[in-house]
């Protein structure tokens, strides 16, 4: 099985999942990734979006077991979906936690701020100087947005507003979706229409979990993936 973890976090937030999860099945082999531009891994050489992101990553999947288990959170998700549309051969399943597939009912897509479009105008002129921009930036943008810099800017501006509903349509792999029942960041609401959606879904909502489903209920996505890899036996 392959994972591939959130924005701004790195492949140690599966280590505890993944290491039950091996202790009991000797028989899985499990790889959990620093995704480009985290952890240990380079930023990758031009923006994108999870498409993008899935071009980097798509090699992985001809250096694992011919059937592979993909297990993806929040950012990581968006990924897994694109590479099991591409790679339905290789891909056998998916594992999603907190993934934003669908924009959320209660927060229908949204222009920036007027003052922040308009300075970004004046910039885009030359009418206004980088450092002043960069205030606006810090002043407007989301609290990722503001830790990002360089091209991982462009990829947060890129992915932020996709979403995927016509992925969802073409997945015919089974999905599993682990969803904490506290996620304010992408509420259970978005896995339930996503569930609907996809072919072969079961949905699983996590009393005491928010959107960090893999650091604070390892068990539970441990016990998601066996099921998962158990189905390929």
């Amino acid at each position: 099985m392959l994972a591939l973890h959130g924005w701004g976090r790195s492949h140690a937030d599966f280590d505890t999942a993944l290491a039950d999860l091996v202790q009991s099945r000797a028989d899985i082999g499990a790889v959990a990734l620093d995704l480009p531009g985290f952890g240990a891994s380079p930023a990758p050489p031009a923006a994108g979006g999870a498409a993008a992101y899935a071009d980097l990553i798509e090699p992985v999947l001809d250096d694992c077991a011919a059937r592979v288990v993909v297990v993806g959170h929040s950012f990581g998700g968006r990924i897994a979906v694109e590479l099991a549309v591409r790679r339905p051969e290789r891909v056998a399943s998916l594992v999603l936690c907190g993934v934003p597939l669908l924009r959320r009912a209660d927060r229908p897509a949204t222009k920036p701020a007027l003052r922040y479009r308009f300075a970004r105008g004046l910039h885009r002129r030359g009418l206004l100087g980088e450092a002043a921009m960069e205030g606006m930036r810090q002043r407007f943008g989301s609290a990722d947005y503001r830790n990002a810099s360089g091209v991982m800017r462009d990829v947060l501006v890129a992915a932020v507003n996709e979403t995927y509903e016509t992925q969802l349509d073409a997945i015919s792999q089974p999905v599993e979706l682990l969803w904490g029942r506290n996620d304010d960041e992408v509420p259970p609401e978005v896995a339930e229409r996503a569930a609907r959606m996809l072919a072969v879904a079961r949905l699983t909502v996590l009393d005491g979990a928010d959107h960090f489903v893999p650091t604070e209920a390892p068990a539970a996505l441990s016990a998601a993936i066996n099921r998962r890899c158990e189905s390929l036996a």
